[in-house]
């Protein structure tokens, strides 16, 4: 598992690339907007952080993803002059595969349950440098930058409520959370289309879901599964889970729009449906990357 000193490490590396975002009121409750990163999402925390300490990128990196991962590793991957090669699901919103490429990556669009082997496929044959979206230290240790940021801003938060999906964002922010206050509750906030995770704890082991299963939610992002390493994190660092439908995750989009003023796809959204069920905390609004036509929809409706 990773350590606070992990997180701070990272903080260091990724300070002169990334927005420390504001914590915004909403309600009784707090927004922390990382859809206002350069990429949209809050997953250039995490790619900065692990391609800046990759000793060998000469060949270049790969990565797989929906979406904000992609964009975020062509980012660094530009950042740092090395090319970057990325594997896009065929069910990514086309916004977020037009905004990979705009940033200079090659992209390859495979079947939904394909992209992992061949983004493997492609580091063997390029000698390039794999950066998974959640399943890796570096990684989460970036992402576990924006608890620390929560703590400074708002010393009296009582839970921090996080999007879940492959773990990487909670088991980051969970650790930087629980290390320096443990009473904080961090609250995982999941699709009920997709909510492997909330099974899994209430097994207490992993619970696997069928990918095709998992696509059916429309918060894209949220589609994957932990691994054993987040789950690690998960299982030991997470109080709770709390659920939310489709109809509640839209509604979020909405109210995100028309009340704070910020544009959020529906897997950043996600936090902001369960911390209506709370009542309380603060929600990580982790990317605003919506397909145009969706939002057009939901704001239409």
């Amino acid at each position: 598992m990773i350590s606070l000193s992990d997180i701070r490490s990272a903080a260091t590396v990724i300070a002169p690339h990334v927005v420390r975002t504001p914590l915004l009121p909403f309600g009784s409750c707090w927004l922390k907007p990382e859809s206002l990163q350069p990429i949209g999402a809050f997953k250039l925390r995490g790619a900065l952080n692990a391609l800046a300490r990759l000793e060998n990128r000469s060949r270049g990196v790969v990565a797989y993803s929906s979406g904000n991962h992609a964009q975020a590793v062509a980012y660094a991957a530009r950042l740092h002059g090395v090319p970057a090669a990325i594997v896009m699901p065929s069910n990514t919103p086309a916004v977020k595969i037009e905004a990979t490429r705009a940033l200079g990556a090659e992209v390859f669009i495979v079947g939904i349950t394909e992209r992992v082997e061949r983004a493997e496929a492609l580091v063997a044959e390029r000698g390039a440098a794999l950066i998974p979206p959640f399943d890796h230290p570096d990684v989460i240790a970036g992402q576990g930058t924006i608890g620390l940021e929560i703590l400074e801003d708002l010393p009296s938060v009582d839970a921090v409520v996080v999007p879940m999906s492959g773990g990487g964002l909670i088991s980051g922010v969970a650790t930087a959370v629980k290390a320096l206050r443990p009473d904080v509750r961090v609250i995982g906030a999941e699709p009920a289309l997709a909510a492997d995770v909330a099974d899994s704890l209430r097994a207490g082991e992993l619970v696997r879901w069928d990918p095709v299963d998992r696509a059916r939610t429309v918060a894209d992002a949220l589609r994957d599964e932990p691994s054993t390493l987040t789950w690690e994190h998960i299982s030991k660092l997470v109080d709770d889970v709390i659920t939310v439908t489709e109809d509640e995750i839209l509604a979020a989009v909405a109210d995100l729009a028309r009340r704070a003023r910020l544009v959020a796809e529906p897997s950043g959204a996600v936090s902001v449906a369960a911390q209506a069920k709370l009542g309380s905390g603060v929600a990580i609004v982790s990317g605003g990357n919506v397909d145009p036509a969706l939002l057009a929809r939901v704001l239409g409706a």
